[in-house]
């Protein structure tokens, strides 16, 4: 039976263990990514490099589906882990993988039928489109394999195997960096070349990850229709928020994207290093965005409030002296940065002014993942909704707007960061008030339902004493008496495990009182 491994132990520990873990996992992807733009950039083309970036912003409004169906998995599955159901963790899990890929069909399908249209919209033109629309067909079909893949590692880190979802992702990098030249060079395809070994990196991630979610931690249970139908209402309780909060990211990087593509594809191919780079600058926070929502579900299912709430402070903590040093290192080779990409010109400019202004104010993205984070694994999915899109619309498009117009190209990067800024701020405030609300809504519950067991069980108080002192006597022959006997409200075994429960639940279980 999986284990709540997060309920107990130092939770800085816990979010750098699991923030590590799948950091050098994302990363490795994100690593990869960044190859496909310097081995594209060997080819002497700028329009390659530019076709990448406008592809990339479609690429990752397919991703982001699969990416927030994830979160529903992991959130759902966590906090049963946490509460001790493993066969209702079994059947969430197996229904939501149904889920992922209904959605993830129906969205390739759709997204495949009118590539040439979304690359035109984010501003494509040309010979740089036609590349783009190249790269994406045969990129967009393998959308169900990689949001599966998303899904199954969200599994295993919600069960606390964070070293194999890092290992099914190390995997697919491999795998995509060993090919990348293949395609590319050998067999001269070139940016379709890149696609083929994307493609198949996301068949190695899968299979990696469906492998520990079925052998080793035998986590996939029968499917059932009846319990599908039943299932999908929790599911889309978090999934439909979740996959809104983030399809409303890249909507926010389309928009950026277009607004730079009004300045000349140059600075757009320099968007596309940055849009590479990032990611692998900054994996450890997009892997703590997945990283705490594990130990925030599984404390909220074993209503330890206090653990959640220090689960947020620590992330806050974490992401802030991580974001400082790696802006620091940017900073730093940003010249160098520029070289090996080969980026001159116009692109060159653009990296080098992110790399020096920009990069600091990740703080500030980094804090409000954390806090959509909490949102949905507290069950208000829609707060991460609300944020999410409001960061990529009212926090993007009309300072993106103004900074182009009174900045120039500079002036939508910084645009971008003020958005940042203020929901940040506000997203994490927001989850600390959430967490103090679910906390008192727990106690005044918790509260209830121990009055409402106490009236049901006073009645047998008017049995005899002698045949109360057996039945109490029989209870002491389990472990739960204890917990039984301070309750004082026990006569019955029945009653006994139905106390246990109820003072399992206010804290009182004297063999796992939590280390706080």
């Amino acid at each position: 039976m999986a284990v709540a491994k997060f309920v107990q132990g130092s939770i800085l520990r816990h979010i750098f263990v699991m923030s590590s873990t799948a950091a050098i996992g994302i990363s490795a992807l994100f690593v990869v990514d960044l190859l496909d733009i310097f081995f594209l950039s060997l080819l002497g083309e700028q329009e390659l490099a530019a076709a990448v970036g406008y592809a990339g912003t479609i690429s990752f409004f397919t991703t982001s589906i699969g990416i927030g169906l994830s979160i529903a998995l992991g959130a759902l599955v966590s906090r049963s882990i946490g509460a001790k159901e493993s066969e209702k963790a079994k059947r969430l899990l197996l229904n939501s993988l149904v889920v992922t890929l209904l959605m993830s069909l129906f969205v390739a399908f759709s997204v495949y039928m009118f590539i040439p249209e979304l690359l035109r919209l984010v501003g494509a033109t040309g010979r740089t489109a036609e590349l783009a629309e190249s790269y994406l067909n045969i990129l967009v079909p393998s959308l169900p394999l990689i949001c599966l893949a998303m899904a199954l590692g969200s599994a295993l880190r919600a069960v606390g195997d964070a070293k194999l979802s890092m290992v099914s992702t190390l995997v697919g990098g491999g795998v995509n960096a060993v090919f990348d030249p293949i395609f590319i060079f050998m067999f001269a395809m070139g940016i379709e070349g890149a696609a083929v070994a994307s493609v198949m990196a996301r068949f190695a991630v899968f299979a990696v990850a469906a492998r520990g979610v079925v052998v080793k931690h035998n986590l996939l249970g029968r499917f059932n229709f009846d319990h599908f139908v039943e299932d999908l209402s929790p599911i889309f309780a978090i999934a439909g928020p979740a996959m809104l909060t983030n399809v409303a990211t890249p909507i926010g990087n389309a928009v950026v994207t277009r607004a730079i593509a009004d300045f000349g594809d140059s600075y757009v191919a320099g968007w596309a290093v940055l849009g590479r780079l990032i990611p692998v600058s900054f994996g450890m926070i997009f892997a703590l965005s997945g990283a705490i929502g594990p130990i925030v579900g599984q404390n909220y299912g074993a209503l330890q409030f206090e653990r959640v709430k220090e689960s947020l402070t620590r992330a806050i903590q974490f992401c802030a002296v991580y974001v400082l040093a790696v802006s620091l290192l940017l900073f730093l080779t940003r010249h160098q940065i520029v070289s090996v990409f080969d980026m001159k010109g116009d692109a060159a400019d653009l990296i080098l002014f992110f790399c020096s202004f920009i990069a600091v104010f990740f703080i500030f993205s980094g804090v409000l993942f954390v806090a959509n984070a909490s949102f949905n694994n507290l069950g208000k999915a829609k707060y991460s909704t609300l944020f999410n899109v409001g960061k990529a619309t009212l926090g993007t498009i009309p300072f993106v707007y103004f900074g182009a117009k009174w900045g120039g190209v500079y002036g939508v990067l910084i645009g971008q960061a003020v958005g940042s800024i203020i929901f940040g701020i506000a997203g994490v405030l927001v989850a600390y008030r959430l967490v103090e609300r679910v906390k008192a809504a727990a106690v005044v519950t918790v509260a209830d339902d121990v009055a409402d067991f106490a009236k049901d069980t006073a009645k047998d108080k008017t049995k005899d004493k002698s045949e109360f002192d057996e039945e109490l006597s029989l209870s002491g022959q389990s472990p739960l008496s204890s917990s039984c006997a301070n309750m004082a409200i026990v006569n019955e075994e029945q009653d006994c495990v139905g106390s246990n429960e109820v003072a399992e639940l206010i804290g009182v279980k004297e063999e796992s009182t939590p280390s706080k």
